[in-house]
């Protein structure tokens, strides 16, 4: 069975005051250990330049089959976790397989982070079926005064009747807004603002991501 390197071993040799860490052909070496030795500024060293080191999420399956025929090593899988654990990666990894709609962090005093390329977007009820209309909602009422998210539209048009006032900052695509009768288009870069009480036709030709932003207007 091949020997296999992980960022704990890598701690280790810092804390000896190692600069090289000697391996063999035989040796796999783990994404995590390698990041470790980046930063500890060590190196690893073969004995042949023709030996290349193995990631094993490069490896084929009949690599890894042979390689754990001995069996899976308890301990072996413990290091692994307590290391990803350790250095906080463990949560992020869970986290993509959550149904939670999008990864934030938050401070007490009440910033909120949103990771935006985790969102998932939910079906935005326009009242008919056939519309490709998708939003989801980063801020909202328990947050703030506002509320925000994103919304697409592709290949799509309907109709709003805003109870509020709006600001749009449009991210890619090309947007259409029907309003009196009268058609706008924005593109990338261009922001709009939709006060409340408004009739309008949504729409794009093709597909177009918003960055919205809704709150109650002040006005007498």
């Amino acid at each position: 069975m091949k020997k296999l390197i992980c960022a704990e071993d890598v701690e280790v040799a810092q804390k000896q005051g190692q600069k090289v860490f000697y391996i063999d052909c035989d040796t796999i070496v783990t994404p995590l250990a390698k990041d470790a030795a980046k930063i500890y500024e060590i190196e690893f060293s073969t004995k042949s330049q023709d030996c290349d080191l193995k990631n094993p999420c490069e490896m084929k399956s009949s690599e890894l089959v042979k390689d754990f025929e001995g069996g899976i090593d308890s301990d072996l899988i413990y290091k692994v976790f307590k290391t990803m654990m350790d250095k906080g990666l463990l949560d992020k990894i869970l986290d993509l397989f959550s149904d939670k709609p999008y990864v934030a962090e938050s401070d007490c005093g009440g910033l909120k982070v949103v990771r935006g390329n985790s969102v998932k977007f939910d079906t935005f009820d326009t009242g008919s079926p056939n519309d490709k209309v998708f939003y989801q909602e980063l801020i909202n009422k328990d947050d703030s005064s506002i509320s925000a998210g994103f919304l697409t539209i592709d290949d799509s048009s309907f109709n709003r009747n805003l109870t509020c006032d709006e600001i749009d900052y449009v991210i890619e695509g090309t947007l259409t807004i029907v309003i009196n009768e009268k058609t706008f288009t924005a593109y990338p870069g261009d922001v709009i603002y939709v006060p409340s009480g408004s009739r309008v036709v949504w729409g794009s030709p093709d597909k177009v991501k918003l960055f919205y932003i809704t709150y109650l207007s002040n006005k007498a």
